[in-house]
C-alpha cells in the first residue's frame, strides 16, 4: 500500500480525472477529451542522495525540471512544474508496461550505470535532458497513453513521484476478485488478482514459469494440437511485415547515418580548404611583387570566401538531414515497443493456454477419484473430501480461465487499435520526411551553386585569356 508521503493532495486529484477502471480506448484526435501537452525538460541539477551517505562519490543524483502545459476538460490552460530524477522515469516506463498491455508504448531511454566521474560530464547530462524530453513528448503523443493516471501525476504532482509499487491493474482489468489456484503456483500463498493477468516472474513464479515452460514446449513439439491458439491469421501477416519492416529500417537508418557523415565530412573539409586558401591568400599578398600577383590574390581571396561559405551551407544541410532522417531512427526505436505489445500476447496466449491444461489435469484427476470411490460402499471420506477440494480448485481455476481469456481479447483489441494507429501515422511521418528531405536538399543545392556560380562570374577573366592565348598560339 502507498504511505501518507506518497499520497496525493486533493486539489491536485480534482484536476486529474479518473479511470473507469477499464483500459481506455483511444479517442480520435478531434474529440474535445484528447488532451494535447507541451513538455519540456530542462535546468538540470544536482541534489544529494541521503541512501547513499555512506558511499563516498555516490551520494548525488541529478533531477530535471519538467514543465508540462495542457488544456484541460474545461479549456483553460494550465501549466505544471516538478522535478523528477532519471529513476523516476524508469518507475513510469514500468508502470506504463504493466498497465497497458498490449499498445505501443514509446522506448524509454537506456539506463546507464555510471560513476560520479560521468555524472559530473555536462555533455552526459544535456544528452540525458533532450533523450527525456523526446521520450515524454511521445508519451504524451500518443492517444491513450497522454490520458493515463501515471503519466499526468509524473507531470503534475509536486514531491517523491507518488505511484504505487505495483500499479492497481486488478481494478482497472478485472471485474472480480478472482486468484490462481494453488495448483498452478505450487504451496504457496494464491496469486492476487492483478497478477492474473501479468506474465510470470521469476524467483516467486518459479513453479509458474516452470508450467508456462512445460506449455510452450508442448506446443512447439506436442503432437496435439494446443486447446487455445491465435487464429487472426491478419494480426500474424503484420507481425511478420513489422519484422520484415524492422530489418529495412534498420538498414535505411545505416545508410542515413552514412550520408550524414559524408556530408559532414564534406562541410569539414570544405572549411579546412577554404581556411587553406586564406592563408596562402596572405602568403600571396605579403610576396607579390607584380600586380597580377596581387590580382590573383583577390581572386584567390573570392574563392576562399565561397569556399567558407559553401562549408557553412554544407554544415547547415547537414542539420537538417538529420532533423528528417531521425524519423527513421524513432520509428526503428518504436520496433521494439512492437515487438513488447506482440510478447504481450503471446504471454497472455500462453497463460490461458497453461490453465486450459491445468483444468484438463485436474477435471481428469477428479474424475478418476468419483470412479474409485464409488467402488467402495458408503464412499471414502478422505477421498470425498479431496473431490470436494478439488471441484472448489477447478471452480476457481475455471475463473481464472475466463479473466485470463478476457485480458488475451483486451490485448488483442488494443494491438489492432495499435497497428491501425501505426501504419496511418507512418505514412504521414514517412512523407512529410521525404519531402522535408528532398526540399532541403534542392533548397542547399541552390544555395551551393549560387556561391560557386558567383565565383565562376569573377574569375570569367580566366578563361577569356585563356581563350585569347590559345587563339594567338594557333596563329
Amino acid at each position: 500500500m502507498m504511505g501518507s508521503e506518497n499520497h496525493v493532495p486533493n486539489d491536485v486529484m480534482e484536476t486529474l480525472p479518473l479511470n473507469n477502471h477499464q483500459t481506455p480506448t483511444p479517442d480520435p484526435p478531434s474529440s474535445p477529451s484528447f488532451f494535447f501537452f507541451d513538455i519540456t525538460v530542462s535546468s538540470p541539477q544536482k541534489d544529494l542522495d541521503p541512501a547513499n551517505s555512506l558511499l563516498p562519490g555516490t551520494n548525488t543524483y541529478v533531477t530535471y525540471l519538467i514543465t508540462s502545459r495542457t488544456n484541460l476538460p474545461d479549456f483553460r490552460p494550465h501549466e505544471f512544474c516538478v522535478r523528477r530524477r532519471f529513476r523516476d522515469v524508469v518507475t513510469l516506463s514500468d508502470r506504463l508496461s504493466e498497465s497497458y498491455r498490449g499498445f505501443f508504448i514509446p522506448p524509454r531511454p537506456d539506463k546507464s550505470f555510471v560513476d560520479s566521474q560521468v555524472m559530473r560530464n555536462q555533455d552526459f547530462v544535456e544528452q540525458r535532458r533532450i533523450a527525456l524530453e523526446k521520450y515524454l513528448r511521445r508519451l504524451a503523443a500518443h492517444p491513450v497513453i497522454s490520458k493515463s493516471d501515471e503519466l499526468r501525476v509524473f507531470l503534475q504532482v509536486q514531491g517523491k513521484l507518488p505511484l504505487l509499487a505495483t500499479t492497481d491493474v486488478a481494478s482497472r482489468m478485472l471485474d472480480g476478485a478472482v486468484r490462481l489456484p494453488k495448483q498452478l503456483l505450487g504451496d504457496g500463498p494464491a496469486m492476487a488478482p492483478h497478477e492474473v493477468v501479468q506474465p510470470a516472474k521469476g524467483g516467486r513464479d518459479l513453479l509458474r514459469l516452470f508450467k508456462e515452460l512445460k506449455q510452450s514446449v508442448a506446443n512447439d513439439w506436442g503432437s496435439s494440437k494446443p486447446p487455445f491458439i491465435e487464429e487472426d491469421k491478419g494480426f500474424l501477416e503484420k507481425k511478420e511485415l513489422t519484422q520484415d519492416l524492422e530489418l529495412q529500417l534498420s538498414n535505411v537508418s545505416q545508410q542515413a547515418e552514412a550520408l550524414v557523415k559524408a556530408q559532414q565530412d564534406i562541410g569539414e573539409t570544405m572549411g579546412e580548404l577554404g581556411l587553406a586558401f586564406i592563408k596562402l591568400t596572405k602568403f600571396e599578398n605579403e610576396e607579390a611583387v607584380f600586380n597580377a600577383q596581387r590580382v590573383r590574390a583577390a581572386d584567390m581571396k573570392t574563392l576562399a570566401n565561397a569556399t567558407v561559405k559553401a562549408s557553412r551551407f554544407y554544415r547547415e544541410l547537414n542539420l537538417h538531414t538529420m532533423k528528417h532522417l531521425d524519423t527513421l531512427h524513432e520509428y526503428l526505436g518504436l520496433t521494439m515497443a512492437i515487438r513488447s505489445a506482440f510478447v504481450d500476447r503471446s504471454n497472455a496466449l500462453l497463460t490461458v493456454q497453461t490453465l486450459l491444461s491445468e483444468l484438463s489435469a485436474l477435471q481428469s484427476r477428479s474424475e478418476k477419484l468419483e470412479a474409485a470411490s464409488s467402488k467402495i460402499f458408503g464412499g471414502d471420506k478422505a477421498r470425498i473430501r479431496k473431490i470436494e477440494e478439488l471441484k472448489e480448485t477447478i471452480r476457481v481455476t475455471e475463473d481464472a480461465k475466463y479473466i485470463a481469456i478476457r485480458e488475451y481479447e483486451r490485448i488483442k483489441e488494443n494491438n489492432r487499435l495499435e497497428l491501425e494507429r501505426f501504419d496511418a501515422e507512418r505514412r504521414a511521418d514517412f512523407l512529410n520526411m521525404l519531402k522535408g528531405f528532398v526540399v532541403n536538399q534542392v533548397g542547399y543545392a541552390e544555395k551551393i551553386t549560387d556561391v560557386w556560380g558567383k565565383v565562376a562570374e569573377e574569375t570569367s577573366c580566366y578563361a577569356r585569356q585563356r581563350t585569347t592565348v590559345e587563339k594567338v598560339a594557333s596563329v
